[in-house]
This record gives structure tokens, sequence and C-alpha cells, in this order.
């Protein structure tokens, strides 16, 4: 019963993050036009890290090479997460690339099932199914055309879904703020460096920049890694890769509300999709594993 409470506050902890980074989309949209998104990375992953530091001052007993290089491991796909992700959107659709990252919802039980050589149980198998027609719904138009900014976007979720997955790998044994605080300045640096060697656009560090480092550095960065790495302990990575389906989601509606941006019924579907694979992954998953074994 304690280990179901546990896996329960997990996910729910985990929907409050995929709603953050959904809820701050539209923010970081309008910031990326004064501040190029490879510095704005680089800031914001800086401030995020140094607000943990006082964190990681009073856990640096659990500072280890090992910790140290699970961290950095984890902050090079994060960073190659974000980095395929706005290179790629140079050269395909918003939706597209919506819909392409979310794919790490797929590779993530493909990464288990290949490491652990057993297959999901069919009630999460439904439920992933079930969030990737939804995705396709929310995400594409009438008309899916590739380009090679589709197969810069495929790195990127390929990357995220290393990150989920080796986060479930390392966060029962690591330290969360230890972990967290690693994989957050190693992105910094990563983005720091690009920005120094690729060619970036004049920098405008207006108001709008300000703010939404401000507010994604702390509850979108710092906050919702400890989070992960922390809850990623009682959970697994392929529940935590359906949750972080939500994110579209609430980038949808927070788009709605803040920017003006109408939601089709087609788009509609899609995120009720997505929370019903969600749903069903959660609370119907035991009897549709009884029907299909």
């Amino acid at each position: 019963m304690l280990k179901s409470n546990r896996s329960h506050w997990a996910d729910f902890s985990l929907l409050l993050v995929a709603l953050v980074w959904g809820s701050t989309f539209v923010i970081v949209k309008w910031a990326i036009e004064d501040l190029p998104p490879l510095p704005f990375l680089a800031i914001r992953f800086a401030i995020a890290f140094l607000s943990l530091l006082p964190l990681l001052y009073f856990q640096k007993a659990y500072i280890s090479k090992a910790t140290l290089l699970k961290g950095m491991a984890l902050g090079v796909f994060l960073f190659s997460g974000y980095a395929w992700q706005t290179v790629g959107l140079q050269y395909t659709t918003s939706s597209n690339a919506g819909f392409i990252t979310g794919l790490s919802v797929v590779f993530v039980p493909i990464l288990v099932t290949l490491t652990t050589r057993k297959l999901p149980r069919p009630g999460l198998i439904v439920g992933v199914l079930c969030a990737l027609v939804g995705l396709a719904f929310l995400s594409l138009g009438d008309q899916l055309q590739l380009n090679k900014g589709d197969l810069m976007v495929l790195i990127c979720a390929i990357s995220f879904a290393l990150h989920i997955f080796f986060v479930g790998r390392y966060a029962p044994q690591t330290n969360a703020t230890v972990l967290a605080s690693v994989q957050i300045l190693t992105v910094s640096v990563l983005s720091g460096i690009s920005s120094i060697f690729l060619p970036q656009p004049i920098m405008h560090l207006s108001t709008n920049v300000w703010v939404a480092l401000l507010v994604t550095a702390i509850p979108a960065t710092s906050m919702a890694f400890f989070i992960q790495s922390k809850m990623q302990q009682f959970t697994s990575p392929t529940h935590t890769a359906l949750i972080f389906t939500m994110e579209p989601v609430f980038a949808a509606i927070s788009a709605f509300f803040f920017a003006g941006e109408i939601l089709t019924f087609r788009g509609l579907l899609g995120a009720c999709l997505v929370l019903i694979g969600m749903l069903i992954a959660e609370f119907k998953g035991s009897e549709i594993d009884k029907l299909l074994t």
C-alpha cells in the first residue's frame, strides 16, 4: 500500500512538472524574440544552478565522482534535446516539432524493453499508443511534410527519452539534489560554449527576457528537475514519459488563456486522447492487463 501511494504521489508530482513546463512555453516564446535560445538556456540554467547551491551545500556529503559523472551524462542528454530542438525548429514547423518531440513516449519503453528484455505491461502499451494518437491530433496539421528539421527534432526526442530513461536508472541510488544540480550546471556550460562558437543574433536583455528567465529558472528548471530526480525513484521511466505527454496539452491551454491562440476541435480531441491514455495507464492498466494476457 505504501509503495502504491508513493507511486501515485510521484505521478502527481511529475504531472505538476509537465504543467509548469507547458505553462511557461508562451513566456519562453516571447523571451527568445529578444534573447536567442542558446544564450537564454545558458543564463536560465545558470540561475537555476545558483538557486540550488544552498541545498547542494547541505548535501555535499553525497557528492562523489560517480554522482558527478551520472549528472554530467544526464546534462549532456538534456542539452542535446534542447539544442537539436532549437536548431530543428528553424527548418520545420512547430506542430511537427511538437509531435516528433512527443515520440519520446515511444522511445522510452523501447529502451526499457531492450535493456530488460521484458515488454511493458499491456495496459501501459495501450496508454502510450492512445497518447501517441492524441499527440498526432494535437500537433500535426492536415499534411505531414517531412524535412531535415524533422530529423533534427527526432534526435531531440531520442535525447529526451535517454534522459528520462537514465534518470530512472540513476535516481534510486543517487541524491536528488546533487543529481539535479550537476545536470543543470552541465546544460548551462554546454549552452554557453555553444553560444560562443555558433553565430547568434543581436541580444536584448529586455523586461520580458528577465521575467522569463526568473520564472523558468526556478519553478521550471531547478524545482522541476529536482522533483523529476526525486520522484522517478518511485515510478517507471515509461510512466514518466507518458505523463510528460501532457506538456503540449498544458502548453495549448496556456496559449489559449495568455496568447489568445484558439485550440481547434482536432486539438481538443488530441488533448483528450492524451489525457485518456495517461488515465488508462494509471488507473485501468491492471484491468486491461487481465484482458490481454
